[in-house]
């Protein structure tokens, strides 16, 4: 480990979390989202979804930071690159971040990575100890939203296709088309199937109607989405199109039927998120989505040693 992780304050001990901590971490991330954003994003199905995922492992990828029995800081490798953080507002200035990060660099580096990243709100503690600590801006990613009252326009699709909810037998292809889509991403490694049925599939609260498809004349299916209802908010999770089936209006269509659908199942808002990677964001300005969070995607080395601190 490197120097900074003998460097939390007297009182406080670690361990690796447990499917057990699930509710701990999302009131620990609930906390620092309400501080940070004024708002919280994050469900606790997010978690429980995430760490069901078969290649997901608590026992080497995660450390909590506890006073007493209370979790007040905890870190987990997320994916190859990507790693999750957090240090409750109270415990702030404490040096915590700081060693939080310091284990994540050690972890992702025992692991074999050559970077490692995590997703912080433009402006907040966590983006401003990051950059201090000698992280770049990897990319930039957006929170947007319909805003109240109105609503994307309708796009028709071309003559011969159709949308809808994906049949069971389609659960495979609406997979392969997200993971062509997002796999284009550079770094970004195919998703396992059994990842995506334990964190899709069987993620608290799934319906089928949560996974929607445009079909081509032949029936094949060419586009895909899966939108999560979270309270009364309908968040398009993922959206992808076949390379050779964009420019036609196919994602507009796809977009407007997951909002419906979710507005059927007692949304009152929509939003998804989209990054710098994707050419999106011009898009779902131009159908009248509005952003609401900035974030940055903060990344370091790890074949050089960034700036240490010794508080957060």
């Amino acid at each position: 480990m490197e120097h900074s992780t003998e460097r939390l304050p007297d009182g406080l001990t670690t361990r690796p979390l447990t499917r057990a901590d699930t509710r701990a971490v999302y009131e620990l991330m609930a906390a620092v989202q309400q501080a940070e954003l004024g708002t919280v994003e994050i469900e606790e199905a997010d978690i429980v979804a995430d760490w069901a995922r078969p290649s997901h492992d608590l026992t080497t990828g995660s450390v909590g930071v506890l006073a007493g029995d209370d979790l007040v800081g905890y870190a987990e490798l997320v994916g190859r690159e990507r790693y999750d953080a957090a240090v409750h507002p109270a415990y702030g200035g404490r040096g915590i971040g700081t060693w939080l990060a310091a284990w994540i660099r050690a972890a992702a580096r025992s692991r074999g990575d050559g970077i490692v990243g995590m997703p912080v709100p433009e402006g907040s503690t966590g983006d401003r100890l990051l950059e201090r600590l000698g992280y770049h801006v990897r990319w930039t990613s957006w929170v947007l939203q319909v805003p109240p009252g109105t609503q994307v326009p309708a796009r028709d699709l071309p003559a011969g296709y159709t949308v809808g909810a994906a049949k069971v037998s389609e659960y495979g292809q609406l997979h392969d088309v997200l993971e062509e889509a997002f796999s284009e991403w550079a770094g970004r490694p195919r998703e396992p199937w059994a990842d995506f049925e334990a964190s899709v599939l069987r993620r608290p609260g799934f319906a089928p109607w949560q996974l929607r498809v445009v079909r081509d004349p032949s029936g094949e299916v060419v586009a895909a989405a899966i939108t999560l209802l979270a309270d009364s908010t309908a968040y398009v999770d993922r959206l992808g199109v076949r390379r050779y089936e964009r420019g036609r209006g196919l994602a507009q269509a796809l977009l407007v039927d997951a909002f419906s659908r979710g507005a059927e199942h007692g949304a009152t808002t929509s939003e998804l998120a989209t990054d710098t990677r994707t050419g999106a964001l011009g898009l779902y300005r131009k159908v009248g989505m509005q952003v609401t969070s900035t974030w940055q995607h903060r990344a370091v080395s790890l074949t050089e040693s960034p700036r240490e601190l010794l508080a957060d």
